[in-house]
């Protein structure tokens, strides 16, 4: 079987533009790589999934995933983020660190142990959407593959194993006050009644911390208020980014801020709960036996 080369595929995908739900065409590259090793790929939208050759459904299923789509890129650039080079023995490009690097490192374990015959099933994924944590992506595929009792999942962390990953809630807050002539100094302001919630969420610490992932971090990303200098503003939205984890579900961190500040607080979703394995599980021990 011919080899694959991980950096010359890796190179033709940082050349391709891949934004979150404009991944058409690296999936298209994806899909046919698999089939030019004779495999058989499956695809729903951008998401690309692949069996190994000697699957049986009585045994568990370990699936190895990453994402091909890509953040656009900042404006810290100082060289094409679309032309792949290689320098100092690394590989610069849009993508080859999250997860370029990850998903190509998968590919090459699952096409060497394609045709291998393992005391379990080997599935590969190549998703879409992880950027934007869209609904095109991994959770519009995962019932479509098929039952999976694991899943090994390519980020770059600096090749250190993770065993828990942590969740993430997005709150969109609105402070409410009394519009007023700024001269008058009449009215409620909205921005004051804001900076006492985001005082607190700056402050608060959660009670209780996971052994894994440590405490539940909020941050305050976006913020919005006032029309013209001289009125008082009636109203001050602003986002707070918080990162969850299994100390608490999701929903029981949003009842828990809910409780404690004046704005009006509305999560984007709950569904991206915090994940993870214990401390005790096979595979845990086994990463602390090759001492990874």
């Amino acid at each position: 079987m011919k080899k694959f080369d991980s950096i010359a595929f890796l190179s033709e995908l940082i050349s391709i533009p891949s934004y979150s739900k404009e991944e058409s065409i690296t999936a298209d590259l994806i899909w046919k790589t698999f089939s030019d090793f004779g495999t058989d790929p499956q695809r729903y939208q951008n998401n690309v999934w692949v069996w190994g050759n000697n699957s049986d459904p009585s045994q568990p299923s370990l699936l190895l995933n990453s994402h091909h789509d890509t953040v656009n890129p900042g404006k810290g650039w100082n060289r094409d983020p679309f032309t792949p080079i290689i320098s100092d023995g690394k590989l610069f490009g849009l993508g080859s660190n999250d997860a370029g690097g990850a998903l190509v490192s998968l590919m090459d374990v699952f096409l060497q142990l394609y045709r291998e015959k393992l005391p379990f099933n080997l599935v590969f994924a190549a998703t879409a959407e992880e950027e934007i944590s869209g609904n095109g992506g991994i959770t519009s595929v995962i019932d479509r593959i098929g039952k999976i009792s694991m899943a090994i999942v390519g980020e770059p962390t600096q090749m250190k194993p993770a065993i828990a990953e942590k969740g993430l809630v997005v709150l969109d807050c609105k402070s409410i006050g009394k519009s007023g002539h700024a001269a008058q100094q009449n009215g409620e302001n909205a921005i004051y009644k804001a900076l006492q919630d985001i005082d607190w969420f700056r402050n608060f610490r959660f009670d209780k911390n996971s052994p894994t992932l440590g405490d539940v971090h909020m941050a305050v990303t976006i913020i919005n208020g006032g029309s013209q200098h001289n009125v008082v503003p009636e109203e001050c939205t602003f986002v707070v980014d918080v990162r969850t984890t299994n100390a608490y579900t999701n929903e029981e961190v949003v009842e828990l801020i809910d409780s404690h500040v004046q704005s009006e607080i509305k999560p984007r979703s709950l569904r991206l709960q915090p994940t993870g394995i214990s401390e005790t599980h096979p595979f845990s021990k086994t990463i602390h036996v090759l001492g990874l």
